[in-house]
Parts: C-alpha cells; structure tokens; sequence
C-alpha cells in the first residue's frame, strides 16, 4: 500500500470544513492516500449498505474519482468500511481515518449514510492535488434534533420531477431528513388524485399569473396559463428516490383554507357555491371547504390516496389562514355551530381539524398543522409547526404537544437576504445568513420538560415571487446551510466565524455543480451606531474578513485610491457613503451605500411606551431619529420599526428648545403582510415635560403606494419634547389577508425640519 510521506503532519479542527460541523472530533496525524488500490467494503447481506455503496460510487463518478473495488466483509486495510454496529447510539456514526483505512460505523443505515456525508466532504476538500489524500481524524457525531426540515411550495410555482430529486440531493449532503412537499394551494394543485380528476384538469392550472408584486399599483397579468401536476407515478419516484437519502417526504394537503384551486374543480364543496377559478394572485382568500358530509368525504378520498402514496407516519393539514367570512354567512355552518355546542368559527375550525385527524388516525397517520391549528382547541395527537413566531410552538409544547418550530424571524428563506439594490424580487423581510445560523429553536420560557417537545427546526421556501430552479437554490442556499447546522450541530459547537469559512469553500463547490447560489460573504452592510451623546457614526462590516475597505461620501464608486477605513466615519453632514471590500487590490463582494440626512432631529434621544415586536426592532428605537430611511421594499431592515397591534408612542429629547417648522412621517403600507399605515397621528411639542404645549394633528392618506409619507405643519413651534402618538390602524377589514386580525404598524425615519 501507499501511504502519505507527511505521516508526522498534526492536523487542527480548522483544516476540516464539514458542514453541519460534528459533535466531537480528534484530528489526526497524517493522510489517507484516495486511489484505485481503494476498496470499499461492507456486509453484502445488507441491502441498505449495499444502497449507500452504490449512492458513494455514484458520488464519486459525478466528481471524476476512481471507481473504489468492491470486497464484502474485508478489514479495513486499504479499504473503505461502512459497517452497522449496534453498540453505538441509532443516531450516531464514528468516521475513523488512519494512514492505512478509513471505518464509517453507524448505529442504524441512516447515520452510516451521514457519515458518508462527512466522508465525501473531506474529499472534496481535498480535490486538486496532485495526490488525493485525506487527513487522518476521528469524528463521532450524532444530531442535536430529529426533525431537520426543509420545505418547497410547488402550488405557487410547479417545478420539475428533476429539480425535486436535485433538492433532495442536497438536503441529504447537509444531513436533512424531512421534506416538506407543499402540494396544494389556491393557485395550483399538483397531486393526481384518481377519484377525482377535475383536480389535475382544472385545479392544476389557472388563467395568468400576477407580474410584480402583490403590493404593486396596479396590479399586472402575464395573461398566460400556468399550470402543472405530478403523477401519482412520478410521487412515487420522488418517495424512493427521497428514502434512498434517508429523507422522508412530508406532503401537504391544505384545509380548510388556501383551497380555491380546488373549490374552482369542485364548487359545490364550497358554502356558496357559483362560479370559482383558480387564484391567479398571492394572497388569502375566502373561498375555504365547508364543513359538510360532503367534503369530509371528498377530503378522506383524497387522503386515502395520499396516504398509499406516502409512507411518512406525518401529513401535514396545513390548517394556516383559514378566513371565516363564508362560515359566518352560511346557515349550514351557523347550524352546525350550535348543534355541536361549538363557540364561534374558531371552534368550528377546530372540529374541522380534529374530525380530519381522527380519520389519519384511524389510518396510522398523524397530523402536522401551522400554529393556526390551537385556535379553538388542538387536536389531540397533532404536531405543531410554529410560524407565526414561537408563541405556537411554546403554547403547543406546554400542552405537551411535538412542535417544529419555523418561525418567520429565522426560518422564511423566501425573505430578501441582503440590502443590496440588485437583490432579485422577494416577499419582503428581510433575513440575513447570520441570523438564520444564530437560531436556538429551543425557547427559554420552556422548562427541560416541555423543551423535550421541540422536535426540531425547519425552513419554509415559498415560491409566490420564485418561479425557476435557478431562482429556489439562489433563495434556499446558503442559509438552508445555516438552518441545518442549526438542526444537526449542538450549541456549544456552533461558531459563525468556522460556519463562515467552511461555507464559503462550499458555495464554491455548489457552484462547480452548476448551482446557483447566493455568495454574500463578502458584500458590506453599512451599520450606524449612536454613543450616549447622540453622535452618530458609520462602519462598514461584512460577513467574511477582507483585507480593506475603501469608501467615498459622495456617491462614487469607491477604487483603490479611495480613503481606507480603519474605523468609523463620523456622520456630521448630509451625504452618500458608499463602501467597498477589497482583497489586495481586487475588488470583492457588493458595494454598500447609504444616504445619510442630516436634521434637526438626529441622534436625538427617543423613549418608546410600547417595544415593537422583537423580530423587528434590529435598529432599535434610535433607529427612528438617526436620519437614515429603510428600504422601500424590504421592511425587515435595520431601520424599520414594527409593532403587532401596539400604537406607537414616544417621547424624544432633542436636548435643548429647537424651532420646528414640519415633521415628515414613514410608514410601510403592505396589506398583503397585513401591515398598514396608520389613519392619524398627533404630537405635542412642549418645552418641559411638566407643561402642556401646542399640539398638532394630521390625517394619513394611504393610497397604495408601499410608503406612505406625511408631512405634519408645525409652524415654527419651538420646544425641546414632542409627544408623539400613532394609533395602530386596527383590526384588518373581513375579506382581507389577516381580517379580523389586529394590523402591524411599521415606522421608519421621523424627520425634524
């Protein structure tokens, strides 16, 4: 055998960039030399070995590596092993690497095929040299929860039987285990049902499609059909393709609400009945099942179907934003209320969840439901997926019910995740790869007890603004990377600063295989930050180190002969700062650039009665005096401000008495995130806080632009306090996204001129 010559090299953690990173690794000395002396070696008597066998050779194949030899049973000299060994955890693999062979051992098939992950990582790595070798380790790995998800919306937008397995293929090299296959929606429905085929005739297509965004005025049509089911056949494909990776595909079949494709094949199963197409905009809408014999048994058809389809011990019910407008307005449902001693629609809700998960039951299914499913009472044996934040899922765990939690705040991978002007269309958000790598899907108001029902974590990609497989992967990785790490690695292994450097070399990989992704590592971000004298200052900072940054004040590009930044830039006059990362004299990564507006206001000190809601108060209050404006399109940004239902109301110190002649409001208008303006706004200007002052009042006029700006006359009043007080809009109209929902306000600059 040949072996390395640099047997006496003493590897460090840092020389291994496997991703999700393992719970205990021993570096080693020296390599294993990859050649075609190479076999690969296990128990022929076991199918499941002989499957990841054929997965690892294929692997090697698509890279150009040399198809390994074959010998069941060997030791492990010069060989490759993979071996089942019942005395380590079923959750557990050890890779051992030595200068004379390598041993996966796993605790069931599953944790041998997650060691093949980490195996083939290392190889890659080290692809290039002339001699392929590999450094000597010994890793022993398990995850940190059982449900590491990731979840693809196909009723938006179809995509292909291809691209399906390709998602696949990489939830597996990231050691994911749960395919969400969201299946049905009010645009599309994309699962053969045989029973019923009006579903793949009509229900699977729509009429056009909305250009643009939903908050666009006006809204626009491509005026083109769209449309797309998979067979029963090609599900069945996908399953085993899926199960060969040791991932199980969860399918989503929605009820009662986001139905309309289907009400569009089958009216009648709706409350009014008449006239319904397939959605051809995002949204809710109001068009849901009614409860009625009838749909019950077209819904147990449908699952029966589903269920042979798929062997997940999980179907997912959705349950989410289900309007009770046509409930209210049917006799038959009001009659059905009081017959079953039922509260309101809420309740009716529940029974029509509780009545589908006894029938899964009855078939060995469970179900899984978004944390709409509490409302009115969970059904007993039902699973959680939390979205709205945590409060569902922390609710549901102290029931003690199974939760995963995906909220909004780290888990929407359909969320912008850069600033930068050129970012493709999104739903808005705004949701960088940090955060989403900084997640603990464990809350700290659970106790050990109830934090055991926390199954794990997932990653929702919805595809309203996605319609092409360049588009998914560019929006899924890498913080699909990030978000399994979060499921796989332990908190006290998780350092971004490791996560950032192996990743990067894995983008690089992606990309070789013809993935697009998105590489932000090396864009800058501008950051303001306010010292207790209210002066304001600006940093430039990115993800990845860079040797420089070089900036300008006046909007030009910056180049080498630009001003380095060691520091901060003090912000003392109105300017455009814009920054750029170089490595040597390269440029690298996206420019960054912000428009600083100086006013009589800036820096000023500001008290908030209500805190916005944590997932957006990044900026916190200063944020609103700190003469900086959000984005118009992104209201997840540092500089928006949001609060779920609260007014807003402040004091601000400007510090001595200033003469105000205007003040300029800005609010998000975005219905279809149920955000609005608000309808007024009043504020009292005072000299002290003791004494009352002149008070000003003005109407908002909200149009339906995505900001709304308002300008307040205050005539020259001069003072040093202003009282500000913003009701919040109210409760959202019935027959809108969120009606009868408290609305969101978001605010973002309040200008002093």
């Amino acid at each position: 055998m040949s072996c390395s010559s640099e047997q006496n090299v003493q590897h460090q953690s840092s020389d291994y960039l496997i991703l999700p990173f393992p719970q205990s690794m021993a570096p080693g000395y020296g390599y294993f030399p990859l050649n075609e002396e190479v076999t690969l070696s296990f128990d022929e008597a076991d199918p499941e070995l002989q499957s990841i066998s054929s997965y690892f050779q294929e692997w090697l194949s698509a890279k150009s590596l040399p198809e390994l030899k074959v010998e069941h049973n060997t030791s492990g000299r010069n060989a490759i092993q993979l071996k089942i060994s019942p005395d380590i955890g079923v959750d557990t693999y050890a890779l051992t690497i030595t200068t004379k062979g390598i041993l996966i051992q796993g605790g069931s098939p599953a944790s041998v095929f997650y060691g093949i992950q980490s195996l083939s990582q290392l190889i890659q790595q080290q692809q290039g040299q002339e001699t392929l070798e590999i450094p000597c380790v010994h890793i022993e790995d398990q995850p940190a929860f059982s449900y590491r998800g990731l979840h693809l919306d196909v009723g938006r937008h179809f995509f292909p039987v291809s691209f399906i397995k390709k998602y696949i293929d990489l939830l597996a090299r990231y050691k994911m285990n749960r395919f969400h296959w969201h299946l049905t929606e009010d645009q599309g429905w994309r699962i053969e049902i045989k029973k019923y085929p009006k579903l793949q005739e009509v229900a699977a297509y729509r009429n056009e499609t909305l250009i643009g965004h939903y908050n666009d005025n006006p809204q626009r049509y491509d005026g083109e059909p769209y449309g797309g089911f998979y067979t029963q056949e090609e599900i069945k494909e996908v399953v085993a393709y899926a199960k060969e990776r040791y991932v199980m595909v969860i399918p989503e079949i929605e009820m009662p609400g986001h139905a309309q494709a289907a009400l569009a094949a089958y009216p009648e199963l709706s409350c009014a009945g008449g006239d319904i197409q397939t959605a051809t905009k995002w949204g809710v809408f109001e068009e849901v099942y009614c409860p009625t014999e009838a749909t019950f048994e077209f819904l147990e058809n449908v699952l029966l179907e589903v269920i042979e389809l798929f062997p997940s011990p999980y179907i997912h019910i959705g349950g989410d934003e289900c309007p009770k407008t046509r409930w209210k307005e049917s006799a038959f449902c009001q009659a059905l209320i009081k017959e079953k001693g039922l509260k309101d629609e809420h309740g009716l809700q529940s029974y029509f969840i509780q009545r589908i998960e006894q029938f899964l039951n009855k078939n060995d299914r469970q179900i899984i439901g978004w944390d709409e499913i509490l409302e009115g009472g969970l059904a007993p044996n039902a699973t959680v997926m939390s979205w709205r934040g945590e409060e569902g899922g922390i609710e549901a765990a102290k029931q003690g019910h199974d939760v995963i939690m995906s909220p909004t705040s780290h888990c929407y991978l359909d969320y912008y995740q850069s600033q930068h002007s050129e970012e493709p269309l999104a739903i808005g958000g705004f949701l960088p790869l940090d955060k989403v790598y900084n997640y603990h899907p464990i809350p700290e108001e659970l106790s050990v007890e109830e934090a055991k029902y926390i199954q794990g974590v997932q990653g929702n990609l919805w595809t309203e603004y996605i319609s092409t497989p360049d588009k998914a992967t560019y929006m899924t990785f890498p913080r699909a990377i990030a978000l399994a790490e979060v499921g796989w690695t332990k908190e006290p292994n998780k350092d971004l600063n490791r996560f950032l450097k192996s990743v990067s070399k894995h983008l690089e990989w992606l990309e070789e295989e013809g993935i697009n992704v998105a590489n932000h590592l090396f864009d800058l971000e501008p950051l303001t930050e306010l010292d207790e004298n209210g002066d304001l200052s600006l940093r430039f900072t990115s993800l990845a180190k860079v040797q420089s940054i070089r900036y300008t004040s006046d909007g030009t590009p910056p180049t080498m002969e630009a001003p380095a930044l060691s520091g901060s830039i003090a912000l003392e006059k109105s300017g455009t700062y814009t920054g750029q990362a170089f490595q040597g004299d390269q440029a690298v990564g996206r420019s960054a650039q912000l428009d600083f507006n100086q006013h009589l206001g800036t820096g000023a000190s500001i008290q908030l009665t209500n805190a916005p809601s944590e997932r957006y108060s990044a900026g916190g209050a200063g944020a609103i005096l700190n003469g900086i404006q959000g984005s118009s399109e992104r209201y997840g940004d540092k500089e928006w401000l949001g609060f779920e239902g609260d007014d807003f109301v402040a004091t601000v110190d400007l510090g001595e008495s200033k003469t105000i002649d205007h003040i300029n409001f800005r609010f998000f208008n975005g219905p279809g995130q149920w955000i609005y303006p608000p309808r007024n706004i009043e504020v009292q200007i005072t000299k002290s806080l003791k004494e009352e002052g002149a008070t000003f009042r003005t109407s908002v006029q909200s149009g339906d632009d995505k900001i709304v700006e308002t300008k307040l006359e205050t005539k020259g009043t001069s003072g040093r306090y202003l009282q500000i007080k913003i009701p919040n809009y109210g409760l959202i109209p019935e027959g809108s996204q969120g009606g009868g929902n408290r609305a969101w306000l978001f605010i973002d600059e309040i200008t002093l001129n």
